[in-house]
């Protein structure tokens, strides 16, 4: 749901992470006014802005009156005020296990964010590194090989909207292995996934479906 009165605002950039808030919002079926923004111009820089998120990234998003700016923190919350279903609460069976998968995510974002970096970002090849990419290739494959084909804590969560944010975005840079490819399939056959990718905007970052490393 969306409207002018709506008590949640998302700042949003097409295909970056603030989609695993996008995704969490959807699945909850909360009210909020999605905000597009582009990495290609100042609007991200601009003073407004940075009050919401310092490092003038994505998500930011105004929610009960305050500004959060970091995904995991922005998923857990929600859960937390919005949606216990979608989390282990503090002491019941999984919950370390919900933990480490909700953190899980920023060790593959870690890899995905040095590939993006050198397979976009860096336009000139000088710029670049095979090596690095080879290497970082390698490295999200081996991570990748902890996930799936089952939810990361039994029942879906938002850690499983953490890592599968990170798996849809893997799947541009190496071949997922058989438990990961079969993990993706169940997130993108979920509604609210297929909601929120039918608002995510036009691929801003993305624009190949695969980036394969340099030979070596």
């Amino acid at each position: 749901m969306q409207g002018g009165d709506a008590i949640i605002r998302l700042w949003h950039v097409a295909q970056s992470r603030s989609f695993r808030v996008l995704w969490v919002l959807e699945e909850i079926g909360a009210a909020y006014d999605l905000i597009p923004c582009s990495f290609f111009d100042r609007s991200l820089r601009d003073v407004d802005h940075l009050q919401r998120s310092p490092a003038g990234r994505v998500p930011a998003i105004e929610v009960d009156g305050q500004s959060l700016c970091e995904s995991g923190a922005i998923l857990l919350y929600l859960a937390e005020s919005r949606a216990p279903h979608l989390r282990v609460p503090e002491g019941a069976a999984g919950r370390a296990v919900f933990l480490q998968g909700l953190h899980y995510a920023e060790t593959l974002g870690a890899h995905l964010a040095n590939l993006t970096q050198h397979h976009i970002v860096l336009r000139e090849d000088w710029m670049r590194s095979p090596t690095v990419m080879r290497l970082e290739a390698a490295r999200l494959e081996n991570a990748l090989r902890a996930i799936g084909p089952d939810w990361v804590s039994g029942d879906f969560t938002v850690a499983d909207i953490a890592i599968g944010y990170a798996v849809s975005m893997a799947r541009r840079f190496v071949t997922l292995p058989d438990d990961a490819a079969q993990y993706a399939k169940r997130c993108a056959a979920r509604p609210a996934f297929q909601r929120a990718l039918a608002k995510d905007g036009a691929a801003q970052i993305y624009t190949q479906d695969f980036y394969a490393p340099p030979e070596g």
